[in-house]
């Protein structure tokens, strides 16, 4: 089994139902195991057009698929949520990312590991933190760090936590 760490993001027509339904499909999928979620988070929009806030969370997992497999379970959870890619940046049902796959580093133009932006935003490291403070994240053209020193080092607006506890159930 492989680990790898997932970021959950959304904020069109009920954003806290599609990031249940996605730990749902991800719990219930026969090669995925959820190890952890994070508490649910609002933060402001970061970029693109004027839209409403997200709601963000992350989830580690232990997976037999490989990045591929895993980045392709990943664009299903966001195609039954209906997301549509109409602008970089732009508002969304559902966004799913990977964060990290076991330490595996990739530059394929489909999928770059571990996620090439991830330790410079706030409403991932900050609820990564909560469920791996201590996982070091290595960044290409950065010092590896703890994800907790990720989370802590970034400054500006870290969002709320709106819910504790099993929100995905």
């Amino acid at each position: 089994m492989t680990a790898a760490a997932l970021a959950l993001g959304g904020n069109l027509d009920d954003p806290r139902a599609h990031l249940r339904e996605a730990v749902a499909s991800l719990s219930d999928h026969p090669d995925v195991v959820v190890t952890a979620v994070s508490s649910l988070w609002r933060t402001e929009a970061v970029g693109g057009p004027a839209q409403p806030d997200y709601l963000n969370a992350v989830v580690l997992v232990e997976t037999s698929l490989d990045s591929h497999g895993l980045l392709e379970l990943a664009h299903t959870l966001e195609e039954r949520a209906s997301r549509v890619r109409d602008a970089r940046w732009g508002p969304r049902t559902l966004d799913v990312d990977l964060l990290d796959v076991d330490g595996q580093r990739s530059d394929d133009p489909q999928l770059t590991l571990p996620h090439p932006r991830a330790h410079e935003r706030a409403f991932v490291m900050v609820p990564w933190a909560e469920v791996a403070p201590d996982f070091v994240l290595s960044p290409a053209g950065a010092d590896p760090r703890t994800v907790g020193q990720w989370a802590a080092s970034i400054t500006g607006q870290h969002g709320t936590r709106v819910e504790e506890g099993p929100w995905w159930r």
